[in-house]
């Protein structure tokens, strides 16, 4: 299977009503062809992985051709250009905190890739960047993280979350609770950031979604006792 065939399968199951509400609401932009996530999971389970694919895909241009190439993506086998090459076309939608930083974490440069792109002026950029911290901390074993690191970019998100931009603010509070909720030594001290850091405004756009509270989401993880738990895949 290639990419054109892939590409004319996804047209066949695309919905006008969802791809209204993915431009409207979550700033995708043409070619898309609306496709419902759940639909694309059949497709999925037939490819499994396949790292070539998953580049020709993503190159297409067409959001749910590059939103199925991360869920099909050889993650071990993309290399540092061909994270970047992703990340600077991550235009919106689910690509740059979901599709990239899923794809960076699961592989070999998550790390590296998401200190670099925390740094970049350029806003979608900085959310991949801090979504790929987010995504490593749910899926490393503690003893696989640097606490010290992690301590430092919690202040610097005290610091500087008011002031980034809306996207790369939203990552930033996902940062603090992926924190809070996936390494348990350091629970306690991001409910106590998270409340210094007090309430974090997101201009979300046409859409109902809303910014949790960063300390109040970490204790309800708390309460339900999955604080440490890590998680197998951060793809969905």
């Amino acid at each position: 299977m290639n990419a054109k065939d892939v590409l004319k399968e996804l047209e066949t199951l695309g919905s006008e009503s969802v791809k209204r509400l993915l431009m409207k609401n979550h700033g995708v932009m043409e070619p898309c062809f609306g496709v419902k996530i759940g639909d694309m999971k059949p497709i999925v389970k037939r490819i499994k992985k396949d790292y070539q694919l998953a580049l020709d895909l993503y190159a297409s241009g067409n959001y749910d051709a590059m939103y199925l190439a991360g869920l099909i993506a050889d993650d071990a086998r993309m290399t540092q250009e061909d994270l970047q090459r992703w990340v600077d076309g991550a235009y919106g939608g689910s690509l740059p905190g979901s599709t990239v930083a899923a794809v960076a974490a699961q592989g070999l440069h998550g790390h590296e890739m998401a200190l670099k792109w925390i740094d970049s002026k350029k806003p979608l950029i900085a959310t991949a960047g801090w979504s790929t911290l987010s995504c490593l901390m749910a899926l490393k074993d503690d003893s696989e993280l640097d606490a010290a690191e992690l301590k430092k970019l919690l202040q610097r998100v005290k610091k500087e979350i008011h002031q980034a931009p809306d996207a790369a603010r939203y990552a930033m509070n996902g940062f603090v609770i992926s924190l809070g909720g996936y390494v348990a030594l350091l629970t306690e001290l991001a409910i106590r950031t998270a409340e210094e850091i007090g309430p974090v405004s997101v201009d979300m756009g046409n859409n109902s979604c809303e910014v949790p509270g960063a300390a109040d989401y970490i204790r309800k993880m708390q309460a339900r006792g999955t604080p440490g738990k890590k998680r197998k895949t951060v793809k969905c």
